[in-house]
């Protein structure tokens, strides 16, 4: 028997931050009722980046609930709202990717989409909104007339650029009305997302009443901060915890966490529920839960929500050996480097670190030289160093911060 709408609506808002306009869902989840149907439940992810992260599990386990209720999630991948530039919570223009690096970042996530979402067809669908944006310039101006550029410019990002004289291009100024219109090609009754994309959301509904349309309900949830307990989960800000990573860099990297979000981690990201999130709130505060202790829980909670039972234990086991006792891992990997890295007998230090898979980037790796984070068989590297002797790396242990390592076998 189908819950109460009532009562699933309160069961979907739970750790929702707004549930937009008041009595929407409710209403949705009832006319759904009535008439036998499932609800198509939207959520928009630009590929941008290659994986998703910890970040996107908090809008990702919403859908699953939606799911778990017996309606159809609808995700849709950005592949051509990513040639644009989501410019929420931007100050300046977002670099534009091209289309390869776009279509590559597209094709993993379904994959890790799955580790969250129920793979069943009946409660699922994959869509990419190429499929309807690539549209002819008569469509376009009868999507540019739904709203003004006035209403536009009432969005913070826009408002505070424009108030700045920095540069916005009219693509921007087109992103949410390109948005809104996925709402009226896949026909959305409710659309998900961060607490950032609520003037995107709620333009979807203008742009769905202007086209004959229902106008969609819209909940919003929280973003969660990063690893630096300031700017939200982001690659971009180097502060993410990755889905696919490797559940020893999950575990070590969750322990690096800011104790004032231990519980907010806790309510988001894991099952505990809101009873314990309680429990953890009040003796975090009174003294009588040792944040280190709570820190670990939460680490290995969330570990074995994507590794699998056991996978925590092991993990922290494998923490405790490098950080307690100061060892070095047992699995380290086994690098060869290739002979394009050798210069005069010397190695070209950030290309070795992408290529011992330490660093996502020459970029990255150069910051992390800088930053003194990286070191040959434990002795520092210095922050000026950009090149290292093939004598001095070969046969040594290279590592990237507390919890990157890579044994150099042999260059070239």
């Amino acid at each position: 028997m189908a819950p109460d709408p009532a009562d699933a609506a309160a069961y979907l808002t739970r750790n929702a931050v707004d549930a937009l306009p008041k009595g929407a869902l409710e209403g949705k989840l009832a006319q759904a009722q009535r008439e036998g149907r499932q609800l198509r439940v939207k959520l928009g992810l630009d590929p941008t980046a290659a994986d998703i992260h910890l970040g996107h599990t908090v809008v990702l386990q919403k859908l699953r609930e939606f799911q778990d209720l017996g309606h159809r999630v609808v995700l849709i991948v950005g592949d051509f709202t990513a040639r644009v530039g989501d410019p929420s919570g931007r100050s300046s223009t977002r670099p534009v990717l091209s289309g390869a690096e776009i279509d590559a970042n597209a094709r993993t996530y379904q994959e890790q989409a799955f580790r969250v979402l129920r793979d069943d067809p009946d409660l699922y669908e994959l869509r990419f909104n190429s499929e309807w944006l690539d549209m002819r310039m008569e469509d376009l101006f009868r999507l540019a007339r739904t709203t003004t550029v006035a209403q536009i410019l009432e969005r913070d990002d826009f408002a505070k650029r424009f108030a700045a004289r920095a540069p916005i291009s009219i693509l921007e100024l087109l992103y949410p009305l390109l948005q809104g219109y996925d709402s009226v090609a896949i026909r959305s009754d409710v659309e998900l997302g961060g607490t950032d994309q609520t003037f995107n959301l709620l333009m979807g509904r203008e742009v769905q009443r202007a086209y004959g349309q229902e106008p969609q309900a819209v909940v919003t949830l929280p973003l969660i901060e990063g690893l630096d307990g300031v700017r939200k989960m982001s690659k971009s800000f180097d502060n993410f915890v990755g889905l696919t990573e490797p559940a020893d860099e999950m575990f070590g990297k969750l322990m690096s966490l800011p104790d004032e979000l231990i519980a907010k981690y806790e309510l988001l990201c894991t099952d505990l529920g809101a009873a314990d999130h309680e429990r953890v709130v009040a003796g975090l505060a009174d003294g009588s839960i040792h944040p280190n202790a709570e820190k670990r829980r939460m680490a290995r909670t969330i570990v074995e929500r994507f590794h699998g039972p056991g996978s925590g234990e092991t993990a922290e086991a494998a923490f405790d050996k490098v950080f307690r006792a100061h060892e070095t891992p047992d699995d380290i990997p086994e690098v060869a480097l290739p002979a394009d890295v050798v210069t005069n007998g010397m190695v070209w230090l950030p290309k070795a670190l992408v290529l011992a898979g330490l660093a996502s980037s020459n970029g990255e790796g150069r910051r992390a030289i800088e930053q003194g984070g990286v070191r040959v068989d434990g002795d520092p590297v210095a922050p000026d160093t950009v090149e290292i002797s093939v004598e001095h790396l070969t046969g040594r242990v290279l590592q990237v911060g507390r919890r990157k390592y890579a044994k150099i076998v042999s260059i070239g």
